[in-house]
């Protein structure tokens, strides 16, 4: 590796001021938000596919184009998750070549989440911080309390107070200090950013947020190279702050960038639930200007971020790449999540649901068509979220231990398979 530094600056997004590497995510000239900056001249030497391929398979084998000055410390066993050939699916929607990048097997807590923990804690112990924190909708919470358990660091996670048990049990159990406050989230992200100004505390998603944030670009990274070094023409994102939609866009301009993928056409397409979806509503409307949703009414909990930090950026992402945005119903939602279970055997959280609904509505409209390559991102496990679908996967059938009772319930549709 080149002796320069590769991460080299904090950039601000809208007038491109330049900052130094510390805890801080706003400009303070025009308010725009900050996003790590980097040398590609010396990463296009350091950083060809021989070189990747050569790596243990986790997410810090992109390493040159992730914000940290060292080695990982925390979270050095995350990504690389699978990316599936999903035949079955393609079949049902009528398609001719899906994939699935199935981060519900990310490494420790079953989502992309993760991903933007792995560098935001290394970041943090960087930078001296002993304490860190995050503001969440509960796959973030989980993400947090187990890799600062890891690290050895204090930590606390500020949730909305009625988030699903599962992902509350899944914060708890690592030791961490876990505050629900009465409200939707954007009313706990506004109570973790005053809480950052008073105390020396690495909020990942405040301030310690343009170092976050760039975790979400190894899913595109690897998506890439899994796909042998090429970009898909079509990806299907959710969205709840906008930010993954973004950083994957990132990931595939820096791989082109760097010359790693050929620069081909491709769309970047975003999914909302219909109970909170200001992304997708300012889009059909061909507007930038996302207005707020006050009170989410959705299952999924997820995704429901009424104020999206990155809602402008995701809509110039979508429109660059001639990406489009759509929306479901919690109905729709518990059917995706349903097909890709019987169909492809991954049990996705309901943002997973969003992300297969959606993209079946993109199939069916024509706006996805059916002879390109498609990859749909799966974002987390639905161990997280089995309140959604509890009665409505069916019940099973109880019998007494009998042969005979057997028989009468299932003999007739047992018949017919040849011993």
């Amino acid at each position: 590796m080149s002796d320069r530094p590769f991460f080299s600056n904090l950039r601000c997004r809208e007038c491109g001021r330049l900052y130094p590497k510390e805890a801080i995510h706003i400009c303070e000239f025009d308010f725009g938000p900050l996003e790590a900056a980097y040398d590609y001249d010396a990463i296009r030497s350091s950083m060809t596919r021989q070189a990747v391929e050569a790596r243990p398979r986790s997410m810090w084998r992109y390493r040159e184009l992730l914000p940290v000055d060292g080695a990982p410390t925390v979270g050095a066993q995350v990504g690389f998750t699978p990316l599936v050939r999903a035949s079955n699916l393609a079949a049902r929607l009528g398609v001719a070549d899906l994939f699935i990048k199935n981060d519900t097997v990310n490494y420790p807590t079953l989502s992309f989440k993760d991903r933007v923990v792995s560098v935001a804690l290394t970041r943090a112990r960087e930078l001296g911080f002993d304490v860190v924190a995050c503001a969440s909708t509960g796959n973030l919470a989980n993400s947090v309390a187990a890799n600062a358990a890891s690290a050895k660091l204090k930590s606390y996670v500020l949730i909305p107070a009625d988030l699903e048990q599962g992902k509350v049990l899944g914060s708890l159990v690592y030791g961490t200090q876990v505050v629900g406050i009465h409200g939707p989230y954007d009313q706990v992200n506004r109570l973790c950013s005053e809480i950052a100004q008073k105390y020396h505390v690495g909020f990942v998603n405040v301030n310690l947020r343009p170092y976050y944030a760039e975790g979400s670009k190894t899913m595109g990274f690897e998506i890439m190279e899994q796909l042998g070094w090429r970009i898909p023409r079509h990806t299907v994102v959710c969205m709840a702050s906008g930010s993954l939609l973004t950083k994957i866009h990132k990931a595939y301009s820096e791989f082109i960038k760097i010359g790693l993928v050929e620069e081909v056409p491709y769309s970047i397409h975003g999914a909302q639930a219909h109970g909170c979806c200001p992304i997708s509503t300012a889009m059909k409307r061909g507007s930038d200007i996302v207005k707020p949703v006050a009170e989410p009414k959705t299952i999924v909990k997820s995704l429901a971020i009424g104020t999206p930090a990155d809602g402008y950026y995701a809509i110039h992402s979508m429109r660059q790449t001639e990406g489009v945005a759509e929306d479901c119903t919690d109905e729709e939602v518990l059917e995706g999540i349903r097909l890709l279970a019987s169909t492809e055997g991954i049990f996705a959280e309901t943002a997973g649901g969003v992300t297969v609904a959606c993209a079946k509505k993109l199939i069916d409209s024509g706006r996805i068509p059916r002879n390109e390559s498609i990859v749909l991102c799966i974002t987390g496990h639905g161990l997280k979220t089995q309140e959604a679908i509890v009665g409505n996967c069916g019940e099973p059938q109880l019998i007494s231990p009998s042969l005979r009772e057997f028989d009468s319930r299932f003999g007739e549709e047992l018949g017919a398979v040849k011993k």
